[in-house]
């Protein structure tokens, strides 16, 4: 291999400096639609870390169903998963009813489980007749929850 050419002093006119594009990322998405971190609703109980510590408890309790044997495995997987979620809900809600971010799809998916859960452990309906019904509560759902982050947002319609 030999050695890199090197341009002469004399033989080439220098370049003009070229200017700094506009935007660093051309496929960004608008600036509208991002939710700055400081934006984040604080939550009622601020310098506790509540949902944290609910999230942490619920950890140990998955993982303590998981190593378990016995009749307690259940409870205790249950237990943590329910406390999961409720701490993910209760973040959801918070965040959607700000205007932070849109969980219209989440919101709405547990509007449908609570309107569900309890026809099939009360009523003898078919499945077919609870898929139905939990299907037309999410879509209403659904709707409600994104007619309301648009009117939080002033017509956006979700914020990453």
């Amino acid at each position: 291999m030999g050695r890199r050419s090197r341009k002469r002093a004399g033989s080439a006119p220098a370049a003009a400096p070229v200017a700094p594009r506009a935007t660093a990322h051309p496929h960004a998405t608008p600036r509208s639609h991002r939710a700055p971190m400081a934006e984040a609703p604080k939550a009622p109980w601020s310098p506790f870390p509540l949902v944290e510590i609910c999230v942490l408890i619920a950890l140990v309790l998955i993982v303590v169903g998981a190593v378990s044997d016995g009749p307690r495995r259940g409870v205790f997987l249950a237990c943590g998963l329910a406390l999961a979620s409720l701490a993910g809900l209760e973040l959801a809600v918070r965040e959607h009813f700000a205007g932070f971010r849109s969980h219209s799809a989440l919101l709405a998916g547990a509007v449908a489980v609570v309107a569900v859960v309890p026809l099939f452990f009360l009523t003898a309906l078919p499945q077919i007749a609870l898929l139905a019904v939990g299907v037309v509560v999410y879509s209403l759902a659904f709707f409600v929850f994104r007619r309301a982050f648009q009117a939080l947002t002033g017509g956006l319609g979700f914020r990453a």
